[in-house]
C-alpha cells in the first residue's frame, strides 16, 4: 500500500509530498529516475536515496513500512552537507553524512534521528520537524533552478538553455550538476521520461507520447525508456 500527502505550506517550496510505503507481500519495487531526492526511513533506519540516472530495485517484505520525504527536483540545496552528485545513484545512511550539521527546533537534530525507535513511534513527523527545522537553517537552493528545469522539460537543447539564461555552457553545466546533482543531458533525459511516463498513464498512444514529450520517434522513446527503467513502456504500465 502506498500512499502520499501534500506537505505543508513552510515545506512547499522544497518537498514535493510527503509518502508512506506498507510492505503488503514479498516483492521488488522499481524505483525509476524522476530528479527528485527522498530522506527515508526504513526498517533499519533513515537513509537518502540520490538522484538516480536508471533503475533501483527495492526490495519489500510483508510489513515492512517505508516512510519518505520527496525534494522537488533541484530543491535539496545544502540540505545534506555534501554535493549532491555525491549521492547520485546511491542509497547512503543518514548518519554516514557526518557533514550534516545539527538542526536547530525543539530538541530535534538531524544526526539524532536514528536514534529513534520506528517501534516505538511514527518517523514521518520527526522526519518532517527535522526537515523544517533544516531548511530555516540553510541557504535556500540556486534560484536558477527551476528556470533550467521548465526549459528542460520543454525540450530546448542544452546550448539554448544556456544562452537564455545568460550562462556559458560550462556555467550551465556546473550549476545543474550542483542543484540536480545530473549533468544537463541527464537531466533533460530524466524529465523527458517522466513526462512520457505521465501521459502513457494517462492513456496516450505510445506514438503520441513520443511526439508530445519530444523524443524523435517511438524508437527514440522504446530506448530511453529501457535505458532508464530497465524495462519496456508496457512493463512500466501494467506490470509484465
Amino acid at each position: 500500500m502506498y500512499a502520499e500527502w501534500a506537505p505543508e505550506p513552510a515545506l512547499a517550496g522544497r518537498v514535493a509530498c510527503l509518502w508512506r510505503r506498507v510492505g503488503e507481500r514479498e516483492g521488488t519495487q522499481l524505483v525509476v529516475p524522476d530528479g527528485c531526492v527522498d530522506l527515508i526511513w526504513g526498517p533499519d533506519g533513515p537513509f537518502v536515496a540520490g538522484p538516480d540516472t536508471g533503475p533501483v530495485p527495492s526490495r519489500i517484505r510483508p510489513g515492512d513500512v517505508l516512510s519518505g520525504i520527496r525534494f522537488k527536483p533541484g530543491a535539496v540545496g545544502e540540505f545534506f552537507g555534501v554535493p549532491l552528485s555525491d549521492l547520485r545513484d546511491q542509497r547512503v545512511p543518514l548518519a554516514a553524512l557526518g557533514a550534516v550539521p545539527p538542526l536547530a527546533g525543539p530538541g530535534i537534530r538531524l544526526r539524532d534521528v536514528p536514534d529513534l525507535d520506528p517501534e516505538g513511534a511514527d518517523p514521518l513527523p520527526v522526519l518532517r520537524a527535522a526537515v523544517a527545522a533544516r531548511l530555516r537553517e540553510i541557504p535556500g537552493p540556486d534560484p536558477a533552478a527551476p528556470a533550467i528545469l521548465t526549459a528542460l522539460r520543454a525540450g530546448r537543447g542544452v546550448r539554448e538553455v544556456a544562452w537564455e539564461l545568460g550562462l556559458s555552457e560550462r556555467h550551465l553545466h556546473r550549476r545543474t550538476v550542483a542543484g540536480f546533482g545530473y549533468a544537463p543531458k541527464t537531466l533533460q533525459r530524466v524529465v523527458r521520461f517522466q513526462r512520457a511516463l505521465r501521459l502513457a498513464r494517462s492513456g496516450v498512444a505510445a506514438a503520441e507520447v513520443a511526439a508530445v514529450a519530444g523524443y524523435a520517434d517511438q524508437a527514440h522513446l522504446s530506448h530511453d525508456v529501457k535505458r532508464l527503467s530497465g524495462v519496456t513502456l508496457r512493463h512500466l504500465l501494467h506490470g509484465g
